[in-house]
């Protein structure tokens, strides 16, 4: 693996900074400096510091994005995908999102290549909540949102499982916290009382909240403790 590959994938370094890391003479391997960003290394072998401090390897990707709406949460589309706002390295690291917002949807989506995790995030057993900023064509009477709340029929076997339902001043917007994630849900749950979602961001999933520093489009790894965190939601800490 190329070093500057191997730093800026498991630190907080862009490429750029690996590279000026590197001409200054501060980066390390195995001891000895190491002034070629686009030296090949061995990452389960090696030992690698920058400034002193050693950079831990890991296989896995964890990043969080704020999607902007009109690109398709998917690898692979005849249309833009999320994964085209990743540098193409990046990519070629066999990421993908875990799980899917609509192509008109915005905000916290986490993409990775822990398949593992991205199971336990993904499966109905472990009821991993997400929460999504809603708006709508018109208001939602209290019967609208208890039925809502206690779960309603869209067309599936089974009605939606309970949900909660906090309501802005005006009743026109929102959160709604849901722990399944069947195809367009949120937009069918409001259908199903004769409403229309105008507008929908996911906030949180599990316990990860969306960045605010994070603008539509851009998009950062996880650290430390988001990555324990979002490995216990999927009940994969080990």
């Amino acid at each position: 693996m190329r070093l500057d590959r191997f730093i800026s994938g498991n630190s907080a370094l862009s490429r750029k900074d690996v590279s000026s890391a590197a001409r200054k003479g501060i980066i390390t391997v195995n001891g000895l400096p190491a002034r070629d960003p686009g030296m090949h290394m061995d990452p389960e072998k090696d030992t690698v510091c920058v400034g002193g401090e050693r950079i831990n390897y890991s296989r896995y990707v964890y990043i969080m994005m704020n999607k902007p709406a009109g690109l398709v949460s998917s690898t692979e589309d005849r249309e833009r995908t999320v994964i085209g706002l990743l540098p193409e390295w990046i990519a070629g690291l066999g990421v993908f999102p875990c799980g899917r917002l609509d192509k008109d949807t915005t905000g916290l989506l986490v993409i990775t290549n822990d398949g593992g995790a991205a199971h336990g995030l993904l499966s109905p057993r472990h009821h991993v909540p997400k929460t999504y900023r809603f708006s709508l064509a018109q208001p939602l009477s209290e019967e609208q949102r208890i039925l809502l709340s206690n779960g309603v029929d869209i067309g599936e076997k089974k009605p939606t499982a309970p949900s909660s339902i906090v309501l802005d001043e005006g009743k026109m917007s929102g959160e709604i916290t849901i722990t399944e994630g069947k195809f367009h849900q949120i937009k069918r749950m409001f259908a199903a009382v004769s409403n229309r979602v105008t507008g929908l961001e996911r906030t949180r999933f599990g316990s990860l909240v969306l960045d605010p520093g994070l603008e539509r489009g851009e998009w950062r790894y996880l650290n430390e403790n988001e990555i324990a965190s979002l490995r216990g939601d999927a009940g994969t800490e080990n």
